[in-house]
C-alpha cells in the first residue's frame, strides 16, 4: 500500500496528505456540493412533475406541451446524474477505488449542474411564454442563462485559473 505524501505545489504550499486521504477529503467536499443540487433539482423536478396534473395544461399551446416534456426530460436526467456520485459511491465502497471514484463522481456533478443548467432554462422558458406572451421570453431567459453561466462557470474557471499556481 503506497503512503506517499502528496504536495499540491512547490515551496510548501499545498497538502501534505496521501492519495487516499486527498481522494477523502475530496470526496466530503463533492458531496456536500452535491447535497446543495441535489435539494434544488428535486424541488424542481417535483414541480414540474404536478404540472400536468393541472386544469391549465390542456389549454397550453402545443409548444409549450413540447417545451414542458423537454423539462421534464432533462429534469429526471439532471436528477439522475446528481444523485449518481451517492450510488456510485455505496457500490465502490470498500473496494479500494475512492481516487478514481471521486474523479467518476466529479463528472457526474458537472454534467449534473450542465443539465440542471438546461432544465431551469426550458422552466424559465415556458413559465415566461404562459405569464408574458411576449417577444421579451428569449431576451429575460438569456439574462438569466448568461447570470448563471457567470456564477456557476466563468467566475470559478477565473478563479481556478487566476489563483491557481503552475
Amino acid at each position: 500500500m503506497a503512503t506517499e505524501r502528496l504536495s499540491g505545489g512547490g515551496e510548501g504550499r499545498g497538502r501534505d496528505e496521501t492519495e487516499e486521504e486527498r481522494a477523502d477529503r475530496m470526496w466530503v467536499e463533492l458531496i456536500q456540493e452535491v447535497r446543495v443540487a441535489q435539494t434544488g433539482v428535486q424541488i424542481l423536478f417535483g414541480f414540474l412533475l404536478t404540472v400536468v396534473f393541472q386544469p391549465k395544461y390542456d389549454s397550453l399551446a402545443r409548444t409549450d406541451q413540447i417545451i414542458y416534456v423537454v423539462t421534464v426530460l432533462l429534469g429526471a436526467a439532471a436528477t439522475g446524474a446528481l444523485i449518481g456520485p451517492v450510488s456510485l459511491h455505496r457500490l465502490v465502497s470498500g473496494r479500494r477505488v475512492k481516487p478514481q471514484a471521486v474523479r467518476w463522481a466529479s463528472r457526474l456533478t458537472f454534467v449534473g449542474l450542465v443539465l440542471l443548467l438546461a432544465t431551469t432554462t426550458a422552466s424559465l422558458v415556458l413559465i415566461l411564454r404562459v405569464a408574458t406572451h411576449g417577444g421579451l421570453v428569449p431576451w429575460l431567459a438569456g439574462v438569466v442563462v448568461a447570470w448563471y453561466l457567470l456564477c456557476w462557470f466563468v467566475l470559478p474557471l477565473w478563479a481556478r485559473n487566476r489563483y491557481t499556481s503552475r
